[in-house]
């Protein structure tokens, strides 16, 4: 999302962007952990490796605490998703309303 206007829109756009990012290397981990999970891809595929490797080292620092707070339901770790929706619900609600009232023109939806 693009917003408009001086130093305040150009911060609120690359926030918005670094969370675009952060769900993307999200969404990279939960892929590549259910390859892993169900043997399609090999653990000794070097590029397969670095990528998870990197994706993890991203994702762990912001899914540790909600690891603490929400246990594995059935062997499957649902704090991934929950950060994913806090991550979207934040990009496409909490943001524009921030935007919206710090700038005095509504909320940009």
């Amino acid at each position: 999302m693009q917003y408009p206007g001086g130093l305040l829109g150009i911060l609120f756009s690359v926030a918005a962007a670094i969370l675009g990012l952060i769900e993307v290397v999200l969404l990279v981990y939960v892929v590549i952990s259910w390859l892993y999970a169900f043997d399609v891809v090999s653990r000794r595929n070097a590029f397969i490796g670095s990528v998870w490797e990197f994706s993890r080292r991203v994702t762990d620092p912001l899914v540790r605490p909600l690891r603490r707070l929400i246990p594995p339901i059935a062997g499957v770790d649902l704090s991934v998703m929950v950060l994913l929706l806090i991550i979207e619900l934040t990009r496409s609600q909490i943001l524009p309303w921030l935007y919206g009232a710090l700038t005095g023109r509504g909320p940009i939806l």
